[in-house]
């Protein structure tokens, strides 16, 4: 309690010495107020670059949006015109009358007729069957093929047989 006393004393003997005296006291000297500096946050750079890109893509697409109406706008006038031509080049005519005054005559051809070629029924010697071999048994002598009869034979033997020749 003591120390109270002697400290609210102590500060009233200044106080009283302070106005005594023509002491002019000066305020302590107040820093200005401090400006803050305008932050560049990556995300702000990318939001705005992100926002350009996007104009320049929708500048894009709404180009080539009309630019495919154009051409379709076109060929649809290229087919309107196309069609009306062909209106005019295809109208149904019908065909001309025949001359009756000089009726039309067939004529005998000119040229050589064909001569007719008989067609090849015998088979070559490479592609005939080898049928009858001799067995292993058959020692006598050496191997002989059996003559198959040709395609001509045949057809000779056909017609005999049928009574045509």
């Amino acid at each position: 309690m003591c120390n109270c006393l002697e400290f609210g004393s102590l500060s009233i003997k200044l106080i009283i010495l302070l106005l005594q005296t023509d002491v002019c006291l000066i305020k302590p000297p107040v820093k200005k107020n401090t400006i803050p500096i305008d932050l560049k946050l990556h995300n702000d750079i990318r939001a705005v670059e992100r926002a350009r890109f996007a104009h320049q893509v929708g500048e894009k697409r709404r180009l080539i949006k009309q630019y495919k109406m154009e051409r379709e706008r076109q060929q649809k006038l290229e087919e309107q015109e196309e069609i009306k031509r062909l209106r005019k080049e295809l109208i149904p005519k019908g065909q001309l009358m025949p001359y009756f005054d000089r009726p039309f005559v067939p004529r005998r051809s000119e040229k050589q007729p064909t001569v007719p070629r008989e067609p090849k029924f015998c088979i070559p010697r490479h592609k005939t069957i080898r049928c009858c071999r001799m067995s292993c048994n058959d020692m006598s002598g050496p191997s002989q093929l059996q003559h198959l009869p040709s395609s001509v034979e045949k057809t000779e033997a056909l017609y005999k047989n049928r009574g045509l020749q």
